[in-house]
């Protein structure tokens, strides 16, 4: 076994031949990734394994009670283990291998045993060694050599990532619960790092990089790696994560310590970043994450809703996004960790699906985020990236990159990076900036080859307009929603049909209700019952057949049959037999308010989304009156927003797909017709085959 995919297909094999009709399916990961852990630990620790017993005894016999420190020195790792047992000599005594193996793990030095814990290892032993599964585990994990000189940290983290991916997508699990791809993650550190060459390459560098859902690792690893290997050997990388699946914050702590970055081991914190930050008041020169994309955030609504109800003291002052998908959440913590600019201020990578650009209406709280850091200028740069990049999902996918240190000829700007092009070669339709992948994993189809990442990493940084390419204004993405109001026009008439359906009324029908008890109710409800029918004799003495188009005339109309046969009704009554006998009709004269005014029709009621840029009455002029004549903007307090002091509500989306859209013309009618005819002999010719 010499890659990666064979020793993930090996491992993935032992869950299937060892633990099928034991374990359920979903408890497989349970299982395996800390055994695979522990494998990799074992086969880490075997070259300095005899010197560290020999130095564990000699400090023993003098009587040391604090041997970390050497002992660290002596297995040349910031970790060790001081039983004699390894995985060979556990399969030595298959009696008693489960007391051996706890002893084991019990002997790990105590920054691994943080590791295991995680795992909850030791509840797994009890369970294999119940069901008789503890020796053929070991022994089949024993042919699995993961030695450092046969496989990398690298190697060995793609194999943990390949392994968690066919777990969840085995347990269809939650699609935005996915790992990303290495060659997104190299592509983000680019963008990420973009124009900081110069100043990662001093000889005194030292920089921070964040993941406040730093799965198993893969971002921050690599993102150190690249510093270091391109950039400036020299350079002082300190990483920082949060990850709130145990198993896998287990995976990425472990990984950073057989890579002997202790330090930044202890960096990487358990549980929820929204709502147990595990770095409160601490900034960094450099985030990128994958939030899970479509995940709710019921189970922490409580902190959330009050957090946002600091304001700017909080995490989530700019507003919440719908309760079904917490990705700006993520995105707003991220934000809050930015550093001052006169400290250097920070840089931000955050990958996530199409949601966070449009879902959300004006005044919305998606669209209230976009305000906030479109208005303060930290949206740098959005990158489209290929479809079918992502292992367990297909959806298309964004990087952002935001800073609040954007250089002077991008302030106020935003650039948007079509990485989702395609082109057509030979009558087929290909990704610009992407190939199709010999062997699908799960979803994922294509991949970004070296000179794509370049490519789009230079794109990012030219900042100059193009095919793929376009530069906006911040405020181009910005607009005000306005109502549009159009008059309610109604005639009136006094059929039979309509004044039938005046006893539907509720204020007709509560003339001959009461709420008193016995004579007295009795009393009420027939005198209710004698207005009623006055009040239908007088409408029934109007003449029918006249069609009345002016509300306020009919209204006299009526005045004078209510007079003339003397019943008085109260407003909601004479609005009850208003609304029986009336009709739309857009022929009619316009209703008229109290003010004089014409009343709104709520079923013509219209919102236009009108750019920022330009006067709101010229785009009415231009968009609206052509077409409805008689409509003009809502002024009333529900359309405005006490900050926008202004008519309507400002709201904010960036419809990506719309600034890079091409117009393709239709196929020409003769040569859809002749496809046709070649379909329909096709099908004769299969129907004859059949009959013969």
């Amino acid at each position: 076994m010499n890659n990666f995919q064979e020793i993930a297909n090996f491992i993935w094999s032992i869950a299937d031949e060892v633990l099928r009709d034991d374990f359920k399916r979903g408890k497989y990961p349970d299982v395996i990734l800390p055994f695979t852990v522990l494998r990799r630990l074992d086969c880490v620790l075997a070259p300095t394994k005899q010197k560290v017993l020999q130095r564990y005894e000699d400090l023993k016999a003098k009587g040391l009670e604090n041997m970390d420190g050497q002992l660290r020195r002596a297995a040349s790792h910031s970790f060790y283990n001081t039983s004699k047992f390894d995985f060979p000599k556990l399969l030595g005594d298959p009696k008693n291998i489960g007391r051996n193996l706890r002893a084991y793990i019990n002997a790990f030095s105590e920054n691994m045993r943080d590791v295991i814990d995680r795992f909850k290892l030791r509840g797994t032993i009890d369970t294999l060694e119940e069901k008789g599964l503890l020796f053929a585990l070991i022994r089949k994990l024993s042919d699995a050599d993961l030695h450092p000189d046969k496989v990398d940290n690298h190697t060995m983290g793609t194999i943990f990532e390949e392994l968690i991916r066919r777990f969840n997508e085995q347990s269809n699990e939650n699609p935005g619960e996915h790992f990303t791809p290495r060659e997104v993650i190299r592509l983000m550190v680019r963008l990420l790092i973009n124009g900081d060459r110069a100043v990662l390459r001093r000889e005194s560098a030292i920089r921070t990089v964040f993941d406040p859902a730093c799965g198993s690792g893969g971002m921050l690893s690599i993102a150190k790696e690249h510093v270091l290997a391109e950039i400036n050997p020299n350079a002082d990388i300190r990483l920082f994560g949060q990850e709130v699946n145990d198993e896998t914050y287990a995976v990425c702590k472990s990984d950073l310590l057989i890579k002997g970055d202790d330090r930044d081991a202890d960096n990487i914190k358990p549980g929820s970043c929204i709502s147990a930050d595990g770095h409160a008041r601490a900034t960094f020169d450099y985030m990128l994450t994958n939030p899970p994309y479509g995940k709710d955030w019921k189970k922490e609504q409580t902190f959330i809703e009050e957090e946002a109800a600091r304001g700017g003291a909080g995490r989530f002052g700019a507003g919440t996004p719908r309760i079904s998908d917490g990705q700006m959440l993520f995105l707003q913590h991220m934000l809050s960790k930015m550093k001052p600019v006169e400290e250097g201020g920070s840089r931000i990578a955050i990958v996530m699906n199409g949601s966070p650009l449009f879902t959300g209406d004006a005044g919305s709280g998606e669209s209230e985020i976009r305000r906030w850091i479109l208005e303060n200028d930290w949206l740098e740069t959005i990158v489209a990236l290929p479809g079918q990049l992502f292992y367990n999902t297909g959806i298309n996918t964004y990087i952002w990159v935001l800073t609040n240190r954007k250089p002077k000829a991008r302030r106020g700007k935003v650039l948007l990076v079509n990485g989702a092009a395609t082109r057509k070669e030979n009558g087929n339709e290909s990704e610009v900036f992407a190939r199709k992948m010999r062997r699908s994993l799960g979803d994922k189809r294509n991949e970004l080859a070296q000179e794509h990442i370049v490519e789009l990493a230079r794109l990012s940084q030219a900042f100059e307009a193009g095919p793929y390419a376009k530069i906006f204004d911040t405020t181009d993405f910005g607009y005000r929603k306005i109502t549009v109001e159009r008059p309610l026009r109604l005639n009136f008439q006094a059929s039979d049909e309509r004044i039938a359906r005046l006893r539907t009324q509720a204020a007709f029908i509560a003339l001959a209700t009461s709420k008193k008890k016995g004579k007295a109710a009795e009393h009420e409800i027939a005198e209710g019952v004698r207005k009623q029918e006055q009040i239908l004799a007088a409408l029934g003495a109007l003449d029918s057949s006249t069609l009345h188009k002016d509300r306020a005339v009919f209204e006299h109309v009526l005045g004078d049959a209510l007079e003339a046969a003397d019943v008085r009704v109260a407003a909601p009554v004479r609005k009850a037999i208003l609304a029986a006998l009336a009709e739309k009709d857009p022929t009619a004269e316009p209703c008229l308010d109290a003010d004089g005014g014409p009343e709104p029709d709520p079923d013509l009621r219209d919102y236009e989304n009108v750019p920022l840029k330009e006067e709101i009455r010229e785009y009415l002029e231009r968009e609206v009156l052509p077409h409805v004549p008689d409509a003009w903007i809502s002024k009333e307090p529900r359309d405005c927003d006490k900050r926008d002091r202004g008519i309507g509500r400002v709201g904010y989306e960036i419809n990506f797909s719309r600034y890079f859209y091409e117009y393709a013309p239709p196929r020409a009618l003769g040569e859809i017709e002749r496809d046709i005819q070649n379909l329909e002999s096709e099908i004769l010719a299969l129907l004859k085959g059949a009959a013969s």
